[in-house]
């Protein structure tokens, strides 16, 4: 029987009602600087501290912008080299991404390329706990919408069949909860978890929202949340009456 996988992220793990069901692949999307790199990168610290081996697949920038980029928003946790270093914790890039920016110019690139990278690294690190950061660039892949689809399909079975539990990022046009729509491949997945910002440029709010969580019977509020350098806060409902 499949058992839960907490987060570690303070208030995340309570709206999940205990964490995410193990083996469950999951998209987080959101809007541009909503922070779906630093969330699902600070899951995967939380779970490489627990001796979890856990590994982010980075497809837009180099492994080790995404690494400096972590350690700058959370300076507060200061043993993630420590987790680098003895292999518990990984950031890398994919050479088959970078391939795929000669072959996209010669149509030529194959989705299963990809896949069968993110297999290699994920039977190599011995990774339990998975990040691909983001699905942007596999939309360029595979531009045909139908075929994208079952692209996507096919990396949600392999990494079932991995055993794993994933987070993957997805980018969405518009930061608004109001002006979001889902997307038809979102559904794929065992889990959606969407992060919004609204008001003011000066007073932005972010806040969350479980959309679907299989397995699981999780919260239906959308909750603000902070980033402080010592990770996430997702603040619980009985927080926000007394503030």
């Amino acid at each position: 029987m499949a058992g839960v996988v907490k987060t570690g992220i303070l208030g995340l793990d309570a709206m999940l009602n205990g964490g995410i069901p193990e083996k469950n692949q999951i998209v987080l999307a959101g809007g541009p600087g909503a922070g779906k790199t630093l969330l699902s990168f600070e899951f995967l610290y939380r779970n490489a501290k627990q001796g979890n081996n856990s590994v982010m697949f980075v497809v837009e920038e180099e492994a080790e912008k995404v690494l400096e980029n972590a350690k700058g928003a959370f300076s507060g946790l200061k043993d993630i080299d420590d987790l680098v270093k003895n292999g518990s914790l990984s950031v890398e890039g994919l050479s088959a991404v970078s391939n795929a920016s000669e072959s996209m110019r010669q149509s030529s690139y194959e989705f299963g390329n990809f896949i069968s990278d993110i297999e290699a690294i994920i039977a190599d690190k011995k990774a339990t706990r998975v990040v691909i950061d983001s699905t942007a660039v596999l939309e360029i892949l595979v531009k045909d919408p139908l075929m994208f689809r079952k692209s996507m399909l096919a990396l949600v079975v392999d990494l079932r069949r991995l055993g794993v539990t994933s987070i993957l990022t997805a980018e969405m046009s518009s930061l608004e909860k109001q002006s979001l729509s889902f997307r038809p491949e979102f559904f794929l997945f065992d889990g959606i978890i969407m992060l919004y910002l609204s008001g003011e440029e000066e007073k932005r709010m972010q806040s969350m929202e479980i959309i679907k969580m299989r397995g699981s019977k999780h919260s239906f509020v959308t909750t603000p949340y902070d980033i402080s350098p010592a990770g996430f806060k997702v603040f619980a409902a009985e927080e926000i009456t007394q503030e």
